[in-house]
């Protein structure tokens, strides 16, 4: 009987305590972990649809204008990778729009009328148009004249490039909110120029850099699917041209992501200079300012015991000159204390400065990769020594961690603020959510992810192994047809 009393009591005390740390669950910790989680695995998708419908376009331009053989195969194996990816990235976003009414509903009422109208131009128009001619690129292969088929890939990938604008416009409001006016009485933000939204600095400056990003990780996939088959000297004739093609596109798009992510640096520090300061973790504000490579020590500007720095480099990041003056955070705080009220306004500074120096880190990794593939190139490509061809299977994700964790510096730097100067993040979290609730959903979609992940990795890699066939246009009506 004591026993029975004793084990009672301790039920009763789990379960009391249990009670305790369901009430405590933080809706907005949990629903900003959600968001995130969930914005990161769509966002997996994203970059190789927008890079690699380039490149399909790309291949089939080839055979149209040569009538190789080759050229239709690498056509319809890449676009094979495509549809899979797209076809993911499809299911993926739809669930992300819906947190906004679900985790949000705050955010949403304040600056739907702005955020909205962007995000409805993409589904409306962009996705419409880039459905329509994925349809007709697939099922017309047999049925539309030749350059008519050419045409249909070439507007998808104009269809593609317009979704990816829309939405960066949209979150280019919270960066650098434009193009409203607040209504007073009904609490809340109103459009007043659409066309000042659509050309916003932040997403003018954005697009271009995504746009190159998404072609550098294309690029290192084709790579690594080149190298994975030339590696056993499978399908030579058709990879061989595929590396290089690769190969040269990763230099030039690297390239031109470094020219226009300085573009964004100078929107960036013009529109929210605390996240440029707190890229450096600079708490002063200085002249002829260095760049550190990385620092040991710590990062609240109290002590530094060891770093190694390029002199001048953040002051011509943040203005293009030499002993141009970049704004620290300590006076950065006074500013916004003045203009917004008593609060802390600086994110969390370990998390903007190494998410900075992974993503420069990885994308310099994955254009060393392919510089050493065009040296080795210069030479019959298999003689190719065993390293680079492992070395470049394995670094095809590099690209997609740069993008992701420039993803997570973009938004973490942006904290407090949802829309910046507008509205905080824990004024945007909907009122009627409790943590139990947000939790639910978050183990739900990171169960279902997880499974889906797997799925579509299973997926890739066999179509990957397969590689080019015969009746690939089967194949690919049949992937068509099953998504």
């Amino acid at each position: 009987m004591v026993r029975v009393l004793e084990n009672s009591r301790k039920e009763v005390a789990v379960f009391e305590q249990s009670t305790v740390f369901l009430a405590e669950l933080d809706a907005l910790s949990l629903a900003r972990w959600q968001f995130g989680l969930t914005t990161i695995y769509h966002f997996l998708f994203v970059p190789l649809t927008i890079g690699m419908v380039f490149f399909v376009a790309g291949f089939q331009t080839a055979w149209f204008r040569t009538g190789e053989e080759k050229y239709l195969r690498l056509t319809k194996f890449f676009g094979k990778i495509f549809l899979i990816n797209f076809a993911m990235g499809v299911v993926t976003g739809i669930v992300q729009e819906f947190q906004f009414g679900m985790n949000w509903s705050d955010y949403s009422r304040f600056v739907g009328d702005v955020f909205g109208a962007p995000l409805a131009m993409e589904g409306l128009l962009a996705f419409f148009f880039e459905a329509t001619f994925i349809g007709l690129w697939i099922f017309g292969w047999d049925k539309l004249p030749k350059a008519v088929h050419l045409m249909t890939i070439w507007v998808t990938a104009v269809g593609v490039s317009l979704s990816a604008y829309f939405i960066l416009a949209a979150n280019a409001f919270m960066q650098n909110p434009v193009g409203f006016e607040i209504n007073a009485e009904k609490g809340r933000a109103e459009l007043t120029d659409i066309v000042a939204v659509l050309t916003n600095w932040v997403a003018v400056t954005q697009f271009p850099h995504t746009i190159t990003a998404s072609l550098m990780f294309a690029s290192a996939v084709i790579i690594a699917v080149s190298a994975y088959h030339l590696k056993r000297k499978q399908f030579v004739d058709q990879f061989r041209p595929a590396l290089k093609v690769g190969l040269w596109g990763s230099v030039f798009s690297s390239a031109l992501t470094v020219v226009n992510g300085d573009a964004l640096g100078i929107a960036m520090v013009n529109t929210q200079p605390m996240k440029m300061a707190a890229a450096e973790a600079l708490y002063d504000t200085t002249t002829e300012a260095s760049f550190s490579i990385f620092t040991i020590g710590s990062l609240d500007g109290t002590q530094e015991l060891f770093s190694v720095r390029i002199p001048y480099l953040l002051s011509f990041l943040s203005t293009h000159t030499l002993d141009g003056e970049v704004e620290g955070i300590n006076d950065l705080q006074a500013q916004y204390e003045l203009l917004y009220g008593p609060g802390d306004y600086s994110p969390m500074i370990w998390i903007t400065y190494w998410a900075f120096r992974l993503m420069i880190g990885m994308g310099l990794l994955s254009t060393i990769v392919a510089l050493a593939g065009l040296w080795l190139s210069r030479k019959h490509v298999l003689e190719a020594p065993k390293w680079f061809f492992n070395a470049a299977i394995w670094a095809a994700p590099l690209p997609l961690l740069a993008m992701s964790i420039g993803w997570i510096f973009t938004e973490m730097g942006r904290q407090p603020w949802l829309v910046f100067g507008l509205m905080k993040t824990a004024d945007g979290v909907s009122p009627g959510v409790t943590g139990l609730e947000v939790l639910v959903s978050l183990i739900g979609f990171t169960v279902v992810y997880g499974i889906l992940a797997v799925v579509e990795f299973k997926i890739l890699l066999a179509a990957i192994k397969q590689g080019p066939t015969k009746e690939p246009e089967k194949q690919v009506n049949q992937l068509a047809v099953a998504y």
